[in-house]
């Protein structure tokens, strides 16, 4: 085995990270703490900013061979802490349709905090990395074999993310607007609501790795979360980049993808990895034989999406970067 699989990492630049994410979180947890006078807030993102820093730490210094295993010990942390504390002890429902309703009772408590912090307000920096890192859905589905998807997404299914959106919302309005019935805060109908909608995500998660063998099926597919995370993961601080001068187009990185993203096309036009689909799980990174990969700060956006179709043709590597311009201005 190569040696370098099997030797931790202890350089510098793999404890930034974890550090400036730790601080984001405190600087949250202090913040809420000082302004609500509630203990509650300083415990929470205490909780989760040690947690993802733990495991974006882990994810750094960990062998090659075991890196990915840094990533699950966040998502089980943060995972087991939203269901079992916030959802079944707290009884507060996490599900979009928790969200909705405690949105437009104007009520600012666990579920609202935890969207407008991480699914909506965070992708400015991280992007999608809740997806990636803390999502308690997936931590299970993880665990699945099909981590590396073979055939490429199934063009346009992805519009159900879409229909499920609106559909939670219209339901929310329609429950609250039309029958004029609110929910009871902190109540077991609440957490009956959480619980049933997880048991359908994990149902339909497995369902859609096993036909289609792809344990992110759920993600691509099913999820809504992602149609408000696109929004502000198109302006994150943090993306993916690749250095055209050490790339060897080997590819590997396009087949760990677990989102399908053609990651040398941005490379080819000169820019950072802009896919709203990437969900910053850094498994591209650790298979790289060059180094050619990191995860780096800048201020870009775009509106393109590179993303591997199973209906169309393989493409010859030399068309693929033929077909994609340039770009001629760099990224901050």
């Amino acid at each position: 085995m190569n040696k370098k699989n099997q030797e931790w990492n202890l350089q510098q630049k793999n404890f930034v990270l974890p550090v400036c994410l730790l601080l984001v979180f405190l600087t949250i947890a202090v913040t809420l703490w000082l302004t609500k006078g509630n203990m509650f807030y300083l415990f929470n993102f205490s909780y989760i900013g040690i947690s993802i820093a733990l495991g974006t730490l882990l994810t750094g210094i960990l062998p090659k061979r075991i890196k990915q295993r840094g990533r699950l010990v966040t998502q089980f942390l943060v995972g087991s802490y939203m269901i079992f504390f916030l959802g079944v002890y707290g009884k507060e429902n996490m599900q979009m349709e928790g969200f909705f309703f405690y949105l437009f009772m104007g009520v600012f408590i666990g579920a609202t905090i935890h969207y407008l912090v991480a699914k909506i307000g965070g992708t400015l920096i991280f992007g999608r990395g809740w997806c990636g890192y803390a999502c308690w859905t997936v931590a299970i589905l993880d665990l699945l074999p099909w981590k590396q998807p073979k055939e490429g997404r199934i063009r346009h299914l992805s519009w159900f993310r879409y229909i499920h959106f609106f559909g939670s919302l219209g339901l929310v309005l329609y429950i609250m607007f039309v029958l004029q019935k609110t929910p009871q805060l902190e109540s077991l109908e609440e957490m009956y609501w959480f619980l049933i909608g997880n048991v359908v995500y994990y149902i339909v998660g497995f369902l859609l790795a096993f036909f289609l063998k792809d344990n992110r099926a759920v993600c691509k597919y099913f999820c809504p979360i992602p149609v408000v995370q696109k929004i502000g993961s198109r302006f994150s601080l943090l993306k993916i980049e690749i250095t055209q001068s050490k790339c060897v187009e080997c590819f590997a990185c396009e087949r760990v993808c677990p989102m399908d993203i053609k990651l040398l096309d941005y490379m080819y036009a000169g820019k950072r990895v802009l896919s709203t689909e990437c969900i910053s799980c850094t498994a591209c990174i650790h298979v790289c034989p060059t180094n050619a990969i990191d995860y780096t700060a800048g201020f870009d956006a775009g509106l393109a999406e590179y993303l591997r179709y199973r209906d169309e043709p393989v493409a010859t590597r030399k068309n693929r970067k033929a077909s994609i311009p340039p770009n001629q201005s760099s990224s901050m």
